[in-house]
């Protein structure tokens, strides 16, 4: 076999090892529902919010009343609660599953927010029962951990509140509409020893068809 030959028949190889990865990547997602964010004033904290469908994990896609989603944020870094604010990496994220449609029992997920989260207030002016003007929250941030089964992964994170009652400002507490996670990559250790075991396979292979035939 050439050598041209011999190379494409290695890139063809490590694509077909590479792409599995990728769409692993891509498809693994959660959504939660319901629950509630509340603050002391130095940090946000989510409670009670409705774990409904798993994707790319378990076996998913599964969905139901699953488990629950729960986090902590680091503390409030710049801005204010009632008007938006960034807060610092840290705090804590997990993710529980209550047995149901094949979701382990315990913690599934639990890790940090790994880079500062985003709190961003927005007011939508003819909302609310009276339309007197209504304010909307999103948690926007990055969190890495580890699954139940040891595998490390990292995902972005989105979580959106209904309106504040009566038209207030968030001070202390507002109702969660949904949240959102899509994982990005594998993590970098994880990804390491993967690329490192495909150079190896085409290393391998790529020696075997330049040795010298009898």
């Amino acid at each position: 076999m050439s050598i041209t030959k011999s190379a494409m028949s290695i890139r063809i190889l490590l694509i077909m090892f590479a792409l599995p990865i990728a769409a692993w990547a891509n498809s693994t997602s959660f959504n939660s529902s319901g629950g509630q964010i509340t603050s002391n004033g130095s940090e946000l904290t989510l409670n009670a919010s409705t774990l409904t469908a798993v994707t790319g994990l378990f076996g998913g896609p599964v969905t139901g009343n699953l488990g629950a989603v729960s986090f902590t944020t680091g503390s409030l870094m710049t801005g204010s609660l009632a008007a938006g604010a960034t807060f610092a990496a840290g705090g804590s994220f997990s993710l529980t599953g209550n047995g149901t449609n094949g979701l382990p029992t315990g913690v599934v997920f639990h890790g940090t927010f790994s880079s500062p989260t985003i709190w961003t207030a927005t007011f939508m002016p003819n909302f609310g029962p009276n339309h007197q003007g209504a304010w909307f929250y999103t948690l926007s941030g990055k969190v890495t951990g580890v699954l139940s089964g040891g595998e490390r992964l990292s995902a972005n994170v989105n979580f959106f509140s209904n309106d504040v009652p009566n038209g207030q400002q968030f001070s202390n507490f507002a109702n969660l509409k949904n949240g959102t996670g899509n994982v990005l990559v594998p993590e970098p250790g994880s990804l390491a020893l993967t690329a490192t075991g495909l150079m190896g396979l085409a290393f391998l292979v790529r020696r075997k068809w330049l040795s010298p035939r009898a």
